[in-house]
This record gives structure tokens, C-alpha cells and sequence, in this order.
């Protein structure tokens, strides 16, 4: 009913499909090799499109930390008709039971996917930080990277306590533990600022087999989905940043102040 009340686009065009079908991986004229660093993605454990990795390593006495994007706009070329369809679309529509993507999904769920254990192009936020957690630059580039393993918030946060599962053991030491430790180094530099903490409690509905709803939960929130979170605003500084230095147009989300009895 939502699908139909909002009239969302659920079908591509045969013109887009065909588009979609012949794109190809970059031949890495244009993308840094950096598939032999032990990117991962960290996100919800039913997710099946994976858009963003992560990557810490130490730096003299701070971090290096690397935020990759996968690099949509390699394969959505502008005046395309998957550019003019995505443009109609918006957006991804995320309902309680199914996703209505705004790319078919040999992009989506495939080409623009960081897939544990297959080279995908992405578009990196390369950022060092010192021992405080302050940034003291960053770059932005093209890169070919490989998720190593594609953890789930629960997994990754075990793994950080010192629990790791299967999936997430052989990168403790490797991955897990400069993330963490990148992290925090981050979160004291954020209550330096401090900006409006908003850590509101999200909440999951459950469905039968069948689509009825039996239930309505809390989600468990953990430091791996802070942490995720902290990266990707770090990335967008980064951006805003960049492209206000190089006087481009830009938009920014802007939240207005909230009502003081609220707050």
C-alpha cells in the first residue's frame, strides 16, 4: 500500500536494464590499488547491499583512517538513461519488509556492492588524525579496494569485546583493534566540540512468515554502529570541506535549533 500510495517507481525501464547489464569493472587506469588493504564493512546483519568500508591504521603517533564509498557515479554516467531514471527515483525506498532500490541491481545489490572478497571501485576519504582524535588532513581519490569481510554491528562489536566470531577472528588484531582504538581517539575529540548528541533508540518490526506484524523491538545499539557513524560524518566534513575550498556548489543538511522544551 505504501508502494502504491506514493506511486514509487518498482519497475526499469528495458533501456535501463540493458545499461545496467553492460556495465564493467574499471580497468584500473583511473582507481589506486589498494586491494591488498583489509578494508571490511560493518552493517546490519540482514544488509545485502554493502556502500561503505572501513580502515584504520596507525600513524606515527595518531591514525590514518579510510572511509570508502562504493563509486556509484563510475557507472551512473550523466545524460545515461540509468542517470535519468535514478534521477525520477531519488532515492533507495527502505519499507519494513523489502527495499525498492533506485538502481537495478546488478548495480545495487552487485557492481556498486563492497562484497567481502571481490575488487569494487570506490571513491576513499583518507583522513589522519593525531593522537587526540583532531584531524590534520585528508584527501579524497579513486581507489580499487576489497572488503576482507562483510561483519554485522553484533559480530564486530563481540569481536571488539574480546568475543569474535567465526567470521570475524582472523581480523582482531589486523582490523578490529585500530578501528576501535581510531574510534576513540575520534569520540574525545567530539566531546571536545561537543556537538548535539542525538543517540536515539531505533526500533524493529517484526513480521510472520506470512507479513503480519507479531511485534515491535528495540534495536540493540552498540559502539560498531557508532563508530560507523563517526567515520561517516568525519567523511563529510572531509567533503564539505573539499568542495567549499575549491568553490563549488554544494548542499548541506541544515538542522534547525530545536525547541528548548523539547530538548
Amino acid at each position: 500500500s505504501a508502494v502504491a500510495n506514493n506511486e514509487i517507481r518498482t519497475e526499469f525501464p528495458e533501456e535501463v536494464i540493458r545499461e545496467a547489464a553492460a556495465a564493467t569493472l574499471p580497468d584500473g587506469q583511473h582507481h589506486e590499488d589498494l586491494t591488498h588493504l583489509p578494508f571490511v564493512t560493518i552493517d546490519p546483519a540482514t544488509a545485502k547491499d554493502h556502500d561503505d568500508a572501513v580502515y584504520a591504521t596507525p600513524n606515527g603517533d595518531g591514525w590514518t583512517v579510510t572511509v570508502a564509498i562504493a563509486d556509484v557515479s563510475w557507472f551512473v554516467r550523466p545524460g545515461t538513461a540509468l542517470d535519468k531514471e535514478a534521477e525520477k527515483r531519488g532515492n533507495s525506498v527502505y519499507l519494513v519488509d523489502r527495499v525498492v532500490p533506485m538502481l537495478p541491481e546488478r548495480l545495487s545489490n552487485d557492481l556498486c556492492s563492497l562484497m567481502a572478497g571481490l575488487a569494487r571501485p570506490a571513491l576513499c576519504c583518507e583522513m589522519e588524525l593525531d593522537a587526540s582524535g583532531k584531524k590534520k588532513k585528508h584527501r579524497f581519490f579513486r581507489a580499487l579496494i576489497t572488503s576482507q569481510a562483510g561483519l554485522s554491528y553484533e559480530g564486530a562489536q563481540a569481536a571488539a569485546d574480546g568475543k569474535p566470531g567465526k567470521k570475524a577472528s582472523p581480523f582482531v588484531d589486523s582490523v578490529i583493534a585500530p578501528l576501535w582504538a581510531a574510534y576513540r581517539a575520534m569520540q574525545e575529540a567530539r566531546k571536545r566540540r561537543p556537538p548535539l548528541d542525538l543517540d536515539m533508540p531505533e526500533r524493529e518490526i517484526l513480521l510472520t512468515k506470512t507479513g503480519d506484524v507479531k511485534g515491535v523491538k528495540v534495536k540493540d545499539r552498540f559502539d560498531a554502529h557508532r563508530l560507523i557513524e563517526a567515520m561517516m560524518v568525519a567523511a563529510n566534513v572531509c567533503a564539505a570541506e573539499s568542495l567549499e575550498k575549491a568553490r563549488r556548489t554544494l548542499i548541506y543538511r541544515v538542522h534547525d535549533a530545536p525547541n528548548p522544551d523539547r530538548v
